[in-house]
């Protein structure tokens, strides 16, 4: 797919402003599919359209469809940042990076403002004069903690116009889950200092509270009041539950927000973990959209410009894993947020800020593999998948078996290619094989040869498995049925030159009409079909492609292990080829007899060697001489 220019594009490059601004690249449809900022337009725009710009397969798709180019001049950077956040969540371009399931988080609502406060949970938070605890990962957190708190602080939760002159409370104060201020068995005063006891506990400071309470606890005990008390031991334990199930890291964080990144080579998780007040109160992770083709950093700058945009509970810094190019912008813009307040964004090297990294980073990692779990255990999406990919590819049928093959060598040593087979949209890694082919020289690889031998072998053994009699297993399977059956896809990892070799050995076997074919070239991700000289483009979060990659990466990583395993044997042997008297076929059977361990050769005996059938007294000396 070569890229040219159009003339018009052309002349907007050369004419873009070199100030800070947002642009939006549109398609031929008017369409808006990318919004980015930039400290420089024209130097930001023009980095698109070079050569330099080739390798990334997201920006390739990109700008092939781009037929026009507006922009918006800022006054600086930190309004350009506000302004493309707000355009990429009005328009939802297809090719930015987003935040998927944007979502308020639950927080802790105390009114302040009002005689009596009441507490409860919201999602929003507004400049009410009330008092905000949070942010916490989910609702049914924040619902376990409030009724614990309930047990220490019995707050108001009816309706009442409180006035204290009511003739009865209600149930909640016969079960001491509400002081019945409504009754006036507590003045005002003395129910918003429980209150303002309960902010301490939540905002991490009860020692304070604590403290007070013993000390109430111990004079009513002396005072024989042992009923009071109770009450308050109570009171204390209920506390000292809502203190300790967060867990500490520091007394010097106060108020900071741990992210991390993983990602793979179509998704990314980002896993943010809040600090307040020293505790780790809680952790979340969220999926980012498509981020293929794009740094670390650009992730990470745009989930926090996505995230924080709609919080009001910006924390005092931000611990990452790596530096953002935009990190003193970023920093101006969440300061403003937090009402001139300083925000700074800090990237450990080493002490407990750096340990918090890891840790989530190492949740993250779990969360992205659980997503791929739930998405290779969802046969709904499995069908999808193969619908749209029959679709697009105007296969015959619904692909339901498909065979990936793939090559891997590194300088023509130990070629190995690999099959894995996907029925209907989930591994079979029963039916995984691999090929070392022997066609192609050591000295020079070629990855069409390679290819060629690996196809010719697999449908020799369809032949030879059509030709003869089913051999059944003792549970009642045929013996042969990886070899019998034939794929619905047929998928080579590669371009036109791996698949012209397989059409080739498809019409060798006169299966041409029979195995619909098609390559997957990684480059940009596109699928190449016989006798079509366009290639084929699935939509990017198609489930389709999900498919294909699946597949692909999967026959990747099986023909690497086996390629690595090769290398491992190759080494091996190559350390015994020095040794005086061990010719090829010593080699050979003291590496099954010691199961290809160069250590538990090394380790072994001269008596232990001397057993080994066909190695003599001598030869065994030698080795253990010449090993030790």
């Amino acid at each position: 797919m070569v890229y040219e220019k159009p003339q018009h594009i052309e002349t907007i490059l050369k004419n873009l402003p070199a100030k800070a601004g947002v642009y939006l690249l549109k398609n031929g449809r008017g369409k808006i599919i990318y919004v980015g900022k930039a400290k420089r337009l024209r130097n930001r725009v023009r980095s698109y359209f070079t050569t330099q710009a080739d390798g990334n397969s997201k920006t390739l798709r990109m700008r092939a469809e781009v037929e026009d180019i507006d922009f918006i001049i800022t006054e600086n950077e930190v309004k350009a940042l506000i302004l493309e956040e707000t355009l990429i969540k009005k328009h939802k371009p297809r090719f930015n990076i987003e935040l998927k399931d944007d979502k308020r988080y639950p927080y802790i609502r105390v009114g302040w403002g009002d005689a009596f406060p009441k507490v409860e949970t919201t999602r929003r938070i507004v400049n009410d004069g009330s008092r905000y605890f949070g942010p916490y990962s989910a609702m049914w957190v924040v619902q376990k903690t409030l009724s614990d708190l309930r047990k220490a602080f019995p707050y108001l939760t009816c309706d009442r116009d409180i006035t204290g002159d009511d003739e009865r409370a209600c149930l909640f104060h016969d079960i001491k889950l509400c002081n019945a201020p409504c009754i006036g068995a507590v003045s005002r005063d003395e129910y918003r200092f429980m209150i303002q006891e309960l902010m301490h506990v939540l905002s991490g400071r009860a020692n304070d509270v604590q403290q007070r309470l013993v000390s109430e606890m111990n004079h009513a005990a002396e005072a024989l009041n042992f009923e009071k008390a109770a009450g308050i031991r109570d009171q204390l334990k209920a506390i000292d539950f809502i203190t300790n199930k967060h867990k500490a890291v520091g007394k010097n964080m106060t108020d900071h927000d741990v992210i991390a990144l993983a990602r793979d080579d179509r998704d990314a998780t980002v896993q943010i973990m809040f600090i307040r007040n020293g505790k780790l109160i809680g952790s979340d992770s969220r999926m980012m959209d498509n981020t293929e083709g794009e740094s670390d950093a650009a992730v990470l700058e745009q989930f926090i410009s996505q995230f924080y945009a709609s919080s009001s509970n910006i924390p005092r810094e931000l611990i990452l894993p790596k530096e953002v190019e935009e990190a003193r912008i970023i920093e101006r813009w969440l300061s403003d947020k937090r009402s001139g307040s300083r925000v700074t964004i800090h990237v450990p090297q080493r002490g407990d800020k750096r340990k918090l990294v890891g840790l989530a980073q190492e949740n993250a990692l779990e969360s992205l593999q659980m997503m791929r779990a739930q998405f290779e255990a969802d046969t709904t999406k499995h069908e999808q998948a193969m619908a749209e990919l029959q679709e697009a590819l105007e296969l015959p049928r619904v692909p339901n078996r498909i065979e990936c093959f793939d090559i891997s060598t590194t300088q023509g040593t130990a070629i190995v290619a690999s099959r894995v087979v996907f029925v209907r949209g989930a591994p079979r890694k029963s039916e995984y094989r691999r090929f070392n082919i022997r066609s192609v020289s050591h000295s020079g690889s070629d990855d069409y040869m390679s290819m060629n031998e690996a196809l010719t072998r697999r449908f020799l053994r369809w032949k030879n498995a059509s030709e003869r009699e089913r051999e059944v297993t003792p549970d009642g399977r045929d013996k042969d049925e990886t070899w019998r059956l034939l794929p619905d896809l047929l998928l080579i990892d590669g371009g036109k030159g791996q698949l012209s070799a397989a059409r080739s050995v498809l019409e060798e076997f006169g299966i041409a009409d029979r195995v619909p074919l098609a390559s997957l070239a990684k480059r940009i991700e596109e699928i190449f079909l016989p006798g079509k000289a366009d290639s084929v483009l699935l939509p990017r979060r198609s489930e389709a492609l999900y498919l294909v990659q699946r597949a692909r990466d999967e026959a990747h990583r099986f023909a690497i292990t086996s390629h690595r395993k090769q290398r491992r044997k190759l080494g091996l042997a190559s350390r015994l080829e020095t040794i005086p008297g061990v010719g090829p076929k010593r080699r050979k059977v003291l590496l099954k007899h010691f199961e290809n361990s160069i250590d538990a050769i090394k380790s072994a005996s001269v008596a232990e060697l001397a057993a080994v059938n066909g190695i003599t007294k001598e030869v065994a000396l030698n080795i253990k001489s010449h090993l030790d």
